[in-house]
């Protein structure tokens, strides 16, 4: 066998293994016959016993006094007249020092090392994608909340536009409704073609209390002293245009309108009245 085709046998990792007990008994075998023809497969299994030879007296742990005591208790102490010697650790290769050893220790104290800076390493790797998670969910909210007011402004200035157009031709009439004793602060506006005499209603100029989700409004004419109801509208939140357009109603008195369950009801519930407006023309 060639020198550099020892070196690989030594380097295979087959000697660790056959001091570690892993191999099988031919194997075992074929490791002693190396360790027999050649003086560097013998030099260095010596070192690897060696090593783990050092590393074990390193750590080992000294038995405790209740642990010696134990034992000795399984002996007949009558018949025991002198004190059991102290054990001496002999090691097997006293005085022996070798590069292999010190090539080994060195290996274990970089992978120790290299251990600890991974760690390191992916601990800060957490904290960066952590951050980074935080930083797209707040950018997230920061895009949601600029749409939100985005279409909020858009929806006022097409109402507002809707308001100025009403108000710049004599074909519509503006009927003002004002919040009754329950709601004074309510308000809103209607709108009353004076030719087709279709009705408009403007969310941005509305201003009513908040219903729930089983109850809308209801618009509502009041026609020779009766309540005609004029269709259901929802919450300024959820309206997806400024201008709704509501039933056609030929001629009328006064407007109101109530909080009825979704859908809308027959008669209007008066105690639910929220604002009410005469008509002056």
């Amino acid at each position: 066998m060639e020198v550099e085709e020892v070196k690989a046998y030594i380097e295979s990792g087959i000697l660790e293994l056959y001091v570690l007990g892993q191999l099988n008994t031919q194997e075992c075998s074929e490791v002693e016959a190396m360790a027999n023809k050649y003086p560097e497969v013998k030099a260095e299994l010596s070192a690897i016993e060696l090593a783990l030879e050092s590393y074990a007296l390193e750590n080992a742990v000294a038995p405790s006094s209740a642990l010696e005591e134990k034992i000795l208790a399984q002996f007949n102490t009558n018949t025991i007249t002198e004190k059991l010697p102290e054990p001496k650790v002999v090691p097997l290769y006293e005085g022996q020092k070798d590069g292999t050893v010190r090539t080994l220790r060195f290996a274990l104290i970089a992978c120790s090392i290299l251990l600890v800076v991974s760690l390191g390493a992916l601990f800060s790797a957490h904290n960066d994608l952590s951050q980074a998670n935080e930083q797209i969910a707040t950018l997230s909210l920061d895009k949601e909340k600029f749409a939100s007011t985005v279409s909020k402004l858009q929806f006022d200035k097409s109402g507002m536009e809707n308001r100025i157009a009403m108000t710049e031709t004599n074909e519509w009439a503006t009927v003002k409704l004002a919040g009754v004793k329950d709601s004074p602060k309510a308000k809103m506006l209607v709108y009353w073609n004076k030719n087709n005499k279709n009705i408009l209603i403007n969310y941005a100029a509305m201003d009513l209390p908040k219903t729930d989700q089983a109850h809308e409004y209801q618009l509502w004419a009041l026609v020779d002293g009766k309540p005609v109801s004029l269709g259901v509208f929802g919450n300024t939140d959820n309206a997806k245009e400024a201008v709704k357009q509501m039933e056609t109603i030929a001629k009328a008195q006064a407007f109101a309108v109530t909080i009825e369950p979704t859908g809308g009801s027959q008669n209007p519930t008066m105690e639910k009245m929220v604002v009410m407006g005469g008509v002056t023309i």
